[in-house]
């Protein structure tokens, strides 16, 4: 057993005003490396995206594949501030859409070159595994967010949506194409063309999300998850996010050859000999992610 390593200078991530980063060891014990939450920081404003966000949210992406030590990415948004005396409080969010005061006046010009270099896209294509820890309102670009993302677990108090339809727009960040692949064809025309939004439980019921869970025990069973997928080998993480991608982007006689030819390589990596030992005798896989 490895004694945990600490955190060291080059593994920080880069600070934000509109986004917190924090680390969590894969285990207390042993030395697997470590997992970040990520939390979009805006709760006044129902950690709507702005162009501050994004900036940091592609920061953060480009970190997190610089950094080998760090194996899996959580996505969340911060909790509503206590409210002032005699107000009502915020309802809880993930992300409650973009920042629509950024729209305004906003013609063709400015709105392509901003979306399609996009932070929803350097989530998406972050070759880590991505989970969305969703509390709260996922609308518009935070249903985005949290479709860009692997793995969605929600509380039961959380409600997905695509309501650009009332400001006389469409999705602009994947909406009309990743959500058609989770919760197929039809449910996807009548998520955008209502704009209606769709509670934690039916959610899951369309797949949409993966795990719905109470308010109290989203934490725990995320960062479980996150543990459990960072334990394994980084490189056969990252070959077989890959192979599944090409599901969605290749048909599917072109998607099997691609997973047989995925599936051979890794027989010449070293992790796929630590991992065939490690089961021969009944030991813990030490790997070396590569």
């Amino acid at each position: 057993m490895k004694k945990r390593s600490e955190v060291t200078p080059f593994m920080n991530p880069p600070e934000s005003d509109v986004i917190n980063v924090e680390l969590h060891p894969l285990s207390e014990d042993d030395d697997l490396g470590y997992f970040a939450c990520m939390t979009i920081d805006r709760p006044d404003k129902l950690n709507a995206l702005n162009a501050d966000v994004m900036e940091a949210l592609k920061a953060v992406c480009a970190w997190m594949e610089a950094t080998s030590e760090v194996r899996v990415l959580v996505v969340t948004g911060a909790p509503p501030n206590p409210p002032a005396e005699g107000k009502r409080p915020k309802p809880h969010a993930f992300v409650a859409g973009a920042d629509i005061t950024e729209f305004s006046g906003a013609d063709s010009g400015v709105i392509r070159e901003k979306f399609r270099d996009n932070a929803v896209e350097a989530l998406w294509n972050l070759s880590k595994p991505t989970l969305a820890m969703v509390d709260g309102f996922a609308l518009g670009g935070g249903c985005e967010v949290a479709c860009s993302c692997d793995i969605r677990i929600a509380s039961d108090r959380s409600m997905f949506g695509t309501p650009e339809i009332n400001l006389g727009l469409i999705p602009g960040y994947g909406a009309t194409q990743r959500l058609e692949r989770l919760v197929g064809y039809g449910k996807a025309h009548e998520m955008i063309m209502t704009g209606d939004m769709v509670p934690a439980e039916e959610a899951y019921r369309i797949g949409l999300v993966n795990h719905v869970v109470s308010p109290e025990a989203l934490e725990e069973t995320t960062f479980a998850m996150a543990r459990q997928i960072g334990s394994k080998s980084s490189h056969a993480l990252r070959v077989g996010k890959q192979t599944v991608r090409a599901a969605l982007d290749e048909g599917l006689t072109t998607g099997v050859e691609i997973e047989a030819e995925a599936f051979a390589n890794l027989f010449d990596s070293e992790d796929k000999e630590i991992g065939v030992q490690a089961f021969l005798t009944r030991e813990t896989a030490r790997w070396k992610h590569r």
